[in-house]
């Protein structure tokens, strides 16, 4: 079978279209072989490549682009969405792109009117951005100012693209990167479960240093009242910053059942003896997260961040069928705020308070009863935690008072107990921890807790860092959904939406003309 290859016309034309990149490729080439490189190290070499040919690419990409307006037809009917026609043109319209090899010139025809935008439908067949800046740049922007500080995200860019970007700019990218985020989970089919698969939710916040005009309000008013520090370059003894604004982090995941027993949570501190000789069982796991789905916002309210986690749990469970799992960390604002919505919703949820949380009331307690540092300390609490976990609340609430009583403690001296018991006795309800063990859910809160360190204090609570509200959400947003795994697939779906934003919506029935 014979192969038939372009044209000697068709070579001609793309020759003569892309002469401009082929010389300086030519050129580069000629670099090479001169003397002068042949003494060159690796490094030297790399470092000159990496010049020329970002160079060479450029101006491919921008010979490519002054082909397409060269072979440019007309439309022969151009409609805007309000349906009023674009009669004149006017060829040779340009604008710029910066792109990651460098800045372009587009040329293209302008579709014209009376008092009214220009079209340019070419523009369409690009996607062309709003801005100046190219998609390129757009997801560079968003990885690198996920990653680390707006600063060093644009040092990075430069490095790697050379294309000249500002601080400024990287974050307006970063905003506009995230601003179809929540609309991208609402559209997304989550993975199938079974009934039986519990469905598990978790809340929890986090504060974030915010610029004094991005402060909520009541948060503005304490700080005003303070009427400012006593010195100018540090904190005075006692004071605050007055300058955080809480983020609100929200997680939802399928969770298959795993059930355990106390065990397998806390090893019973008498039957030591039996784990040193290796005759102590080995303990199972608890549930494995999957489909894990994470969110978090400055700019959201609280009941708006748990509203948004109810919203993705009804997405995946919209019939209520499956056990609904909210773990907290026992603030009391958090659980009014879920019950209230699960009553909203007409759903019953299985609140519990995570486990970890309560150990460290049962330590508190446990100083009150010992000196610092003895090592009894922690079979004490691990007997009152394994209490705990089967089901015995009232009976540990008792057991600290007991304790308490015997030991003659008065006042200061039993505030680490008073607490404790006050806490598991107001909490009671959300620590039947022997029903999750049995029936296999999670009791502690880790997804969450994780999600604190990894969206805001590994990025927005860097040292240094005071935030401007757009900017602090659009960062949180960014991390979320690369924290899920999901960003290839956003980007993918940002794009789509760009071209109906910037492009389809102002066209007759948004459909782009054809010549």
């Amino acid at each position: 079978m014979s192969v038939v290859g372009p044209t000697q016309g068709a070579l001609a034309e793309c020759e003569d279209a892309f002469a401009a990149s082929a010389g300086m490729f030519a050129a580069a080439c000629a670099e090479l072989a001169a003397p002068d490189a042949a003494v060159m190290t690796h490094a030297e070499l790399e470092d000159l490549l990496g010049a020329r040919m970002r160079e060479v690419t450029r101006q491919l990409f921008q010979d490519h682009l002054t082909l397409r307006a060269s072979n440019e037809v007309r439309r022969q009917e151009v409609v805007d969405a309000a349906g009023v026609e674009r009669s004149r043109i006017e060829r040779g319209r340009r604008r710029m792109l910066a792109t990651v090899f460098g800045k372009v010139t587009v040329v293209r025809i302008a579709y014209r009117g009376t008092r009214v935008a220009d079209l340019h439908p070419a523009d369409a067949v690009l996607n062309l951005p709003g801005g100046m800046h190219s998609h390129g740049l757009a997801r560079l922007a968003a990885i690198e100012s996920a990653r680390g500080s707006f600063a060093d995200a644009c040092e990075r860019i430069n490095t790697h693209t050379d294309s000249g970007i500002g601080h400024r700019q990287v974050q307006e990218l970063a905003v506009g990167a995230a601003a179809d985020i929540d609309a991208f989970y609402d559209a997304l089919v989550p993975a199938p479960c079974t009934d039986t698969t519990p469905l598990v939710l978790s809340v929890d916040g986090k504060g974030v240093v915010i610029r004094p005009e991005a402060l909520r309000e009541d948060t503005a008013k304490a700080a005003a009242a303070k009427g400012g520090n006593a010195m100018k370059t540090r904190l005075a003894s006692g004071e605050k910053h007055g300058r955080k604004r809480m983020a609100t982090l929200g997680a939802v995941y399928d969770a298959e059942p795993a059930p355990r027993t106390v065990d397998d949570i806390i090893a019973d501190p008498d039957q030591q003896d039996d784990a040193v000789h290796g005759a102590a069982p080995e303990r199972r796991q608890g549930p494995k997260a999957r489909s894990k789905w994470l969110c978090g916002s400055v700019n959201d309210t609280a009941a708006q961040v748990v509203a948004a986690v109810f919203d993705q749990a009804e997405h995946r469970d919209p019939g209520h069928r499956r056990p609904w799992v909210v773990l907290v960390d026992g603030a009391r604002h958090q659980i009014d705020l879920v019950k209230a919505e699960a009553q909203r919703r007409g759903v019953d949820v299985h609140i519990i308070v995570d486990l970890i949380h309560v150990l460290e009331y049962l330590w508190r307690a446990a100083w009150c009863l010992h000196d610092s540092g003895d090592a009894s300390a922690e079979s004490w609490v691990a007997r009152h935690a394994r209490v705990l976990l089967g089901g015995g609340v009232q009976q540990t609430a008792t057991a600290l008072e007991a304790a308490a009583h015997a030991a003659g403690l008065r006042g200061a001296q039993r505030k680490g107990i008073d607490e404790a018991v006050n806490y598991l006795s107001g909490k009671a309800e959300y620590l039947r921890y022997d029903t999750a063990l049995e029936r296999g859910w999670p009791i502690a809160t880790g997804i969450i807790e994780g999600a604190c360190r990894h969206l805001v204090k590994d990025r927005l609570d860097i040292t240094g860092a005071r935030w401007g509200l757009s900017g602090a959400e659009a960062v949180l947003k960014l991390r979320a959904v690369r924290a899920n795994g999901d960003f290839d697939a956003y980007w993918t779906w940002h794009q789509q939406q760009e071209f109906t934003r910037n492009h389809q919506t102002r066209y007759r029935d948004q459909v782009i003309p054809t010549p």
